[in-house]
């Protein structure tokens, strides 16, 4: 067995699937047990700074909320700056603002546009890939802050809900890695 192979079935074997959580009919892929296990957490520490150093990023923007969780021990694994990109109201000082809309409304989200330059080359790093709306509204926040965008890599990608379709014209080429679909 590969070693990408290994990791794939290491991570595969730590997420639990909720059933109907947080409303009935929906299999929620719980990522806790991953986190929990050191050995798990590390492999996909590692396969994550990986891309970020095969993309040449210089920083990394995690999404709220697992985002932070993944993005800020890869920042630190990989040797670049950690970004976090919020919710619309929880940062505070100036921010940067990108609305988006979801299925039943819309939402917000927020960076210090200071922490981006002309420079950077940014990474967006996520746990799913379900949607795309958040990720969409990232990379456009990014690119109004003034970045190039280097990427997008997620934990997991939910394919039956369409984000990669969505997100993909957003990203102009740059890649979008998945290291599991389900």
């Amino acid at each position: 067995m590969t070693e990408l192979a290994e990791v794939t079935t290491l991570l595969l074997s730590r997420i639990r699937d909720i059933p109907d959580h947080p409303e009935p009919g929906v299999m929620f892929k719980d990522i806790t047990p991953l986190l929990a296990d050191p050995v798990a957490f590390t492999a996909l520490t590692d396969a994550l700074a990986d891309l970020v150093v095969r993309h040449g990023a210089t920083k990394i923007v995690g999404l709220e909320a697992r985002g932070f969780i993944l993005g800020a021990p890869v920042a630190v694994r990989s040797g670049v700056g950690f970004v976090p990109v919020r919710k619309a109201g929880k940062l505070p000082g100036a921010t940067l603002g990108q609305a988006y809309d979801l299925e039943y409304g819309s939402a917000e989200i927020e960076v210090h546009a200071e922490d981006l330059s002309r420079d950077d080359r940014v990474m967006v790093i996520d746990d799913v890939l379900a949607t795309g709306g958040t990720a969409e509204a990232s990379v456009q926040l990014i690119r109004r802050a003034g970045a190039e965008i280097a990427g997008v890599s997620v934990l997991m990608e939910l394919g039956f809900l369409g984000g990669r379709a969505r997100l993909e014209p957003a990203l102009e080429g740059a890649p979008l890695e998945a290291l599991l679909r389900v």
